[in-house]
């Protein structure tokens, strides 16, 4: 092999990216991330560092390292959601503790559990294109330390995160790769790390609040004194000047006065359901760069480092096959859309329902069911319920109640889309008549809601 040929080029050193290196590199295949940023600035990602309940993250390296370095507040039990209309509360417990992490810590240790593994690292190297022949991806065009450099591979990873460029520039027109992606299915974010002066009262809780655009708020405390503090807002919608959204709502914090801006960063997430394929002769996309994200709450942590393990472990069997053609390469995506990704569909239709409704209607309804109720209704739908509680929610919601019908609707159309995604085709060649058939579903949600096409 030459200096810069390898069996697997993996574009992006993020979560997807550290965890497809570290399972390469561990079955002796030769392996390097291209990294675009610097090793000392390397893992720093805008993100919420927040792990919710029963994820885990695939023992492909060795995790009690990257949780000893990383994990900083293992404690979190509850969420609470902020009603803005009334200034009220819905708090849910967790079934099992979540966690917050400290994400440039938690990058770090990653890299360090890749390179550990075998696999090299190339810092500064900005990927610029593919190299393509016949349809076949075979490799990056980069940019290092200044000098054009061309890696070649049997197999590239895309794990380079939202709107990659390497989708933007390879040709799939002879492969079922997912094109229908727009930049009005993400959503546009930004953080901050900030200290506070005294320990705050929810250090054990994931704190929610709604804005305007089909946004929201988040405080994830990394410890009782330390808070990562955001908020996003979907890119179908009129801009939010989000720092200054974020400033003010700091400021009517009496627990932030005082308190110490240690980091900012910004960044774009896919709020849309994962793509149909994410895979094309020689190519395989992970994480945020195949749509790998919770699209309600913007998670996508865990379900990143599994997609990645997932692609990684089919490319090497395609590889021992003999071709990583498309179908070789087929059952990733089979696995995906048969585990987190019908969840993750299913999501994307209450979103869907949500940016027709405005953040105000929406908050009202949310006012005046109890908290207990609402989770019920959230999680299994009515079913529940006796015949009296459901009279008192229904007087409740004078007013609302086309709109609950509406969304109750969509719930039904949410768990029939969840049903279809378990019959995600074997092959390429079913693909076709599976998404007519999930179009389908998706045409009755948007008459339902009277909601926009979102793709």
């Amino acid at each position: 092999m030459g200096p810069h040929s390898y069996d697997i080029v993996i574009v992006g050193g993020g979560t997807a990216g550290a965890f497809a290196a570290a399972t390469a590199a561990d079955e002796g295949l030769r392996t390097v991330i291209l990294e675009r940023k610097s090793r000392e600035e390397a893992g720093d990602i805008a993100c919420g560092d927040a792990i919710k309940g029963k994820q885990e993250l695939p023992t492909v390296m060795d995790t009690d390292y990257v949780e000893a370095e990383s994990f900083t507040n293992r404690e979190i039990r509850r969420a609470i959601f902020e009603n803005p209309v009334d200034s009220s509360e819905l708090e849910v417990q967790f079934d099992k503790p979540g966690t917050v992490l400290d994400r440039r810590a938690f990058g770090t240790a990653l890299l360090e559990e890749a390179s550990r593994a075998g696999a090299e690292i190339h810092y500064d190297t900005v990927v610029r294109d593919v190299v393509q022949s016949d349809g076949k991806i075979q490799g990056v065009e980069a940019v290092r330390d200044g000098s054009r450099v061309t890696y070649d591979a049997a197999v590239t990873i895309d794990a380079a995160g939202a709107l990659s460029i390497l989708q933007d520039n390879a040709d799939f027109s002879e492969s079922t790769f997912d094109t229908n992606v727009d930049y009005t299915q993400f959503c546009s974010a930004y953080r901050e790390i900030v200290e506070v002066p005294d320990e705050i009262e929810w250090s054990d809780a994931l704190v929610f609040k709604p804005t305007e655009e089909l946004g929201y708020l988040w405080y994830f405390p990394r410890s009782s004194s330390e808070i990562n503090a955001g908020l996003g807002f979907q890119m179908n919608k009129p801009p939010v000047q989000l720092v200054d959204a974020l400033k003010r709502d700091l400021n009517s914090r009496p627990e932030f006065d005082d308190a110490v801006v240690t980091s900012k960063l910004g960044a774009a997430l896919p709020t849309r359901r994962p793509y149909d394929s994410a895979v094309a002769p020689g190519y395989v996309a992970a994480g945020d760069a195949a749509g790998h994200v919770n699209p309600t709450t913007g998670g996508g942590i865990v379900t990143a480092a599994k997609s990645a393990v997932w692609c990684t472990r089919q490319a090497i069997s395609a590889l021992e096959d003999g071709t990583v053609s498309e179908a070789n390469l087929w059952e990733y995506n089979r696995k995906v859309m048969t585990n987190f990704g019908a969840r993750f569909a299913a999501a994307d239709l209450y979103n869907i329902a949500g940016g027709a409704l405005s953040v105000e209607a929406l908050s009202q309804i949310v006012a005046k069911i109890p908290g207990d109720n609402l989770v019920d209704v959230l999680g299994s739908g009515t079913s529940k319920m006796g015949l009296g509680t459901k009279a008192k929610l229904l007087f409740r919601t004078v007013g609302h109640w086309d709109t609950i019908f509406d969304l109750y609707r969509v719930q039904k159309k949410a768990a029939e889309l969840r049903e279809h995604y378990g019959e995600y085709p074997a092959s390429p060649s079913g693909l076709e008549q599976w998404a007519n058939r999930r179009d389908d579903i998706l045409a009755d949600v948007y008459e339902i809601t009277g909601a926009e096409p979102k793709y």
